[in-house]
């Protein structure tokens, strides 16, 4: 059998810039690169064309396709880790396994069974940081604590890229295993089909990104980047895109800090990825869970216009912008007093770029249940935020071309007596504001 080390893709689906991929390369043997369609994630999907496989299939075949040009090949796996190991195990001698952190509850879980199965084989695992730039307890407080609000964490993720600039990953093609081509399995074959929609590009404007300061609250025009879904699975590489950021949008270049600083939030406090509260008072919120309003909600069919189109925009793309997705989520938890978890769900179902720690950032943000949320008494007003952001309504009749006519809904609940009614419950639930 061939000596060889292993690469395994995960959330980093990219030949450049790869920083496990790069120290693989480098290892002094062979590379084996390895994906593994993994059947613990794919088979609680219920939607058998979701596009998010789709994607994936497509970027691992391009990967597979020019791996074969350089007389190499990808094994792609469809069916457990423990599995995919297991059949490697026989067909390599295995020196190391390399792969990229990846910080979810259940990659914890399943990196550190593939762990204890190559550690009883005396096969080495190595991890590296790829997807953010600064991990884990990289930028925390002097005292060493974690921040739980984001402007000083952001301050201190400056002063220490300033101190450690960001480094490139090259990768050496020349030290990929020489092997027959082995195959990918079809999108059929795993149980799924193509939805027939493109994917967003994952090239940004510099102009865009100068710009979004400017635009990015406006969802009638296209003024972000929509590259949430190559961040997700690494088809770009974070430390390209925050290097094109620094110099142009000091504004964009803070969301992509928000992204470290959710993925900081779940390490230290692994209970958000639990489907817990961060701030634990928040538990004690009675919520209506009204199933019927959040069937209205989920279609689109709420009565308020802003709201129904950007739940009307995410179920058509798979992408709802991100102005909207802070409406959207307030009106669920403070006007219908539907428990966030049940959004955050749905919004794991169908956004393209689902990420669970800025997922549940972002929806613990709206509830206020979460680090550094908003305060409990801001309450959207879903007129006003049309006002504000979508003046001329290009954005609302592109996705409820109806709303002026008899036959599009009633709002479900008046904005007034739902705000009163918010105030009432999460006071009686976590206290006056002072205390939260």
């Amino acid at each position: 059998m061939a000596s060889v080390n292993i690469f395994w893709f995960r959330r980093d689906l990219r030949l450049h810039d790869n920083t496990g991929l790069h120290h693989a390369l480098r290892s002094g043997k062979p590379i084996v690169p390895v994906f593994i369609f993994d059947r613990n994630i794919l088979d609680q999907l219920d939607d058998r064309k979701d596009r998010r496989v789709e994607f994936i299939h497509h970027h691992v075949s391009a990967m597979h396709s020019h791996l074969r040009s350089l007389g190499s090949s990808m094994h792609v796996f469809y069916g457990t880790p423990e599995q995919a190991f297991s059949e490697l195990m026989k067909l390599y001698n295995i020196d190391a396994v390399y792969t990229n952190g990846d910080y979810e509850p259940y990659a914890l879980k399943r990196d550190a069974g593939i762990h204890g199965l190559l550690l009883a084989k005396g096969i080495a695992f190595h991890s590296y940081k790829d997807h953010v730039i600064f991990e884990k307890s990289e930028v925390v407080k002097d005292d060493g604590l974690p921040y739980t609000v984001f402007t000083p964490y952001s301050k201190k993720w400056k002063a220490r890229l300033a101190q450690e600039p960001i480094r490139h990953f090259p990768v050496d093609e020349s030290a990929f295993l020489k092997q027959a081509e082995r195959p990918v399995p079809d999108l059929k074959d795993m149980g799924f089909s193509p939805a027939g929609l493109d994917f967003p590009s994952m090239d940004v404007a510099a102009e865009l990104i100068r710009k979004y300061a400017l635009q990015r609250n406006l969802p009638g025009i296209n003024g972000t980047s929509r590259l949430g879904v190559h961040l997700r699975f690494g088809t770009i590489s974070i430390r390209e895109l925050a290097l094109k950021a620094m110099p142009l949008s000091e504004t964009f270049l803070n969301e992509l800090i928000w992204r470290d600083f959710y993925h900081m939030i779940l390490w230290h406090f692994p209970r958000v990825g639990e489907g817990r509260a961060f701030k634990p008072l928040y538990e004690n919120i009675r919520w209506r869970n009204n199933e019927e309003e959040f069937r209205k909600w989920c279609e689109g069919m709420t009565g308020y216009p802003i709201v129904d189109a950007g739940m009307r925009e995410l179920n058509a793309t798979g992408f709802m912008h991100n102005r909207v997705r802070m409406i959207v989520a307030s009106f669920l938890c403070k006007h219908l007093l539907i428990d966030w978890r049940w959004g955050e769900v749905y919004f794991a179902s169908k956004l393209l770029d689902f990420d669970l720690a800025a997922n549940n950032g972002g929806w613990q943000w709206a509830a206020g249940s979460g680090c550094d949320a908003a305060p409990y008494f801001r309450i959207f007003n879903p007129y006003l935020q049309t006002e504000k952001f979508d003046k001329d309504l290009s954005y609302i009749r592109q996705w409820v071309p109806e709303f002026q006519e008899f036959t599009y809904p009633r709002p479900i609940v008046e904005h007034e007596v739902a705000r009163k009614r918010c105030l009432e419950v999460y006071t009686a639930a976590v206290g006056p504001l002072s205390t939260t």
